[in-house]
Order: C-alpha cells, then structure tokens, then sequence
C-alpha cells in the first residue's frame, strides 16, 4: 500500500461534486427563465440549445426563483470549498504535482497517443502525469473564472468594474455559459479515465491509498 492522496484533497473533491452538481441543476432553472442560445451561425437559428421536451422532461421549467436561491447558495459552498483546495495544495506542497512543469507538454502527448494506441511505451511512473496536471490544474483555473463570471452576473451594478472587465454583461453570461459546458465535457473525460485505469485508481481517491507490485 502507498500513500497517494492526503485526505485534505479526498475530502475537497467528494464535497465538489455533489456541489457541482447542484449548481449545474439549479444553473438550468435558471437558465430556462432566459433561453437565449441557439445551434446556428450569426442569426440562423437551427434549432435551441436545449430545446422544450428537454425542460418538460426533466422537470426543469418554472423553477426560476428557486433555482436563483439554490445558486447563490450553493455557489458560496463551491467557491469556499475550491478556496481551502487551492489553500491545501500551496501550504503542503501538494502543487508541485499539480502544476505543469517543462516536461508535462510531452507526457500530455505520449498520454494521448497512449490512450489512442499509438504509442505502445511505458507512461510517467508519477503521481499525476503530463496530461492530468494540464487537466486538473485547468479545472481549477475554470473554477475560479466560473466565480467571478458567477458574480459579476449576480451584482452587474455593484460590480460593474469586474463586469466590464469581462466584456459586459452580455458577454459574462457567455462566458459562465461556456465554463459550465467545459465542466460537463470535463466530467465526461474523467469519469472515462477512471474507468479505464481501474478499481485502484478509484479507491486511492477513497482511501488515499494505492496498491503497488512489490518487488519481491
């Protein structure tokens, strides 16, 4: 048995997903009160985002105030609990594995050839390889613009600098927009990538420990 993720981290990433979760939710509610994105180019709409069938179905329609109070405050949860991560990894050193370094480009790439069998070598024998650094370390980076881009929509006025240094509200919007459809496309990689590594990989996310071969 060795030793993989301190629990400070363990506890943070359970704690965000069932947060992120509600905040995806509650982000449609209130999306459904201003339905304004569409599949298209310039104004040739082809069809909605997400069309009306998807709402009904899902229950999703006349929520708009509760999905409001359910974001708020939930998103306070989220930011304060993406703070003591951030915190975590700065004072116990755990961002050196987190954060790309020179080499991490080139194991990022050897990844992904790996993953497409092309490449047929041996991976990174490291705690977080090329590919997982860009993609958590990202994440994080997501997190934090999905705050800011959070709050200059809530408080437009009150915050009409951070407002405007995002390009407006209009494009806040957008941009809170495109960052939850990248936690979504991100979710779906990751919960892939756990599969494909395996039982052990997932229960060092549990336990905070992994099982190696020994060499006797």
């Amino acid at each position: 048995m060795r030793a993989k993720h301190p629990l400070t981290i363990r506890w943070c990433h359970w704690i965000n997903f069932p947060l992120l979760a509600l905040m995806l939710w509650s982000g449609l509610w209130i999306y459904w009160g201003n339905d304004v994105y569409f599949i298209g180019w310039g104004s040739h709409k082809l069809f909605p985002f997400f069309p009306t069938a998807f709402y009904n179905a899902l229950g999703l329609a006349q929520h708009l105030a509760d999905g409001l109070a359910w974001h708020f405050f939930f998103g306070w949860l989220f930011a304060i609990n993406g703070v003591i991560y951030v915190l975590y990894t700065i004072v116990s050193g755990e961002w050196r594995y987190l954060v790309p370094g020179r080499e991490s480009f080139r194991e990022a790439i050897l990844v992904m050839l790996h993953d497409l069998r092309i490449y047929k070598g041996p991976l990174p024998d490291k705690k977080f390889n090329g590919a997982q650094q860009f993609a958590y370390t990202g994440v994080i980076v997501m997190g934090a613009l999905s705050v800011i881009s959070g709050l200059s929509i809530y408080k437009p006025t009150q915050l009409a600098w951070l407002t405007s240094l995002l390009g407006g509200y209009k494009a806040a919007r957008v941009e809170h927009f495109l960052l939850t459809i990248g936690y979504v496309g991100f979710f779906m990689i990751h919960i892939s990538q756990v599969v494909r590594a395996g039982w052990n990989n997932f229960r060092s996310m549990v336990s905070g420990y992994e099982l190696v071969k020994s060499d006797e």
